[in-house]
């Protein structure tokens, strides 16, 4: 029994020995010349100001929020746009009114969002 899982067992090991090799293999010849700017935390070409402890704005949250509500939507009413002529010839109007469910509440969180104001980018 054992023996049928000889190979893959083989593989996985053979591949964290290689990702260990490799990890330690850039401390061990790589150079070692740390200076206060090189330790130093980098922040989009920035020096980092104030405290990792502040509050982050509420608007960056909602604006992931928007990215994800787009994200969902697209992804699921695309396939459904290109085969909703088989689902309606094959189900009817039943094959119309899950989507305009769905549409429904991913206009609420979009409704949620415009109330916020995270489409006013000031």
């Amino acid at each position: 029994m054992i023996e049928q899982y000889l190979p893959i067992i083989l593989v996985l090991v053979v591949a964290a020995v290689f990702a260990a090799a490799i990890v330690f293999s850039s401390r061990l010849f790589g150079p070692q010349q740390p200076s206060k700017i090189k330790i130093m935390p980098y922040e989009s070409g920035k020096d980092p100001v104030g405290s990792t402890h502040e509050r982050v704005s509420i608007k960056y949250y909602i604006v992931a929020m928007m990215f994800i509500i787009f994200d969902i939507e697209v992804i699921y009413l695309y396939p459904w746009g290109v085969e909703f002529r088989n689902l309606y010839n094959e189900y009817g109007f039943f094959a119309f009114w899950p989507m305009l469910v769905f549409l429904i509440v991913l206009e609420l969180g979009f409704l949620y969002i415009y109330k916020k104001g995270a489409l006013k980018w000031d």
